[in-house]
């Protein structure tokens, strides 16, 4: 016979979790025994009965076909240039000599990552010598006219 102060030995089979730990998961929907019925969708309407799609308005016409439809050609590959007019040189450079994209650029004149082209607005006396920029036919007549050149290189 054992003494009643002897301690008992914890062992592996005599563990179990806590009363109201384990508790059985709800099965929604399988019957009105058992939490069924309308399963946490709520009573009556479209979404009760299936999902309807994204982007649907309840029969009211969708956005994607109030806006206008997509029109024309946009050409990745089209090089945007930036406009430089004669008479904007002219006040930039008054004395005219070499110009380059780099001091156009240092003048505020044009950004930096853009192709520059030289427009034909406005008079010129100042010889410009115009280097890695493009010209119209006008722009090059006058600065050719005045004793400049335009080189695109």
């Amino acid at each position: 016979m054992a003494a009643e102060n002897e301690p008992t030995i914890l062992q592996m089979h005599d563990l179990k979790p806590a009363p109201g730990a384990n508790k059985d998961r709800i099965r929604v929907g399988r019957g009105e025994g058992s939490k069924g019925k309308t399963a946490g969708r709520g009573d009556k309407g479209t979404k009760k009965r299936y999902q309807v799609r994204p982007g649907f308005e309840g029969g009211q016409l969708p956005l994607y076909m109030r806006l206008p439809k997509l029109r024309g050609f946009k050409n990745p590959f089209k090089k945007e240039f930036q406009v430089v007019n004669i008479a904007a040189l002219n006040e930039l450079f008054p004395n005219g000599g070499e110009i380059t994209v780099a001091d156009l650029i240092a003048k505020g004149a044009v950004r930096d990552g853009y192709p520059v082209k030289v427009l034909g607005d406005g008079e010129t006396t100042a010889a410009f010598t115009l280097k890695g920029v493009k010209a119209s036919a006008s722009a090059k007549a006058k600065i050719e006219a005045a004793g400049g050149s335009v080189s695109e290189d």
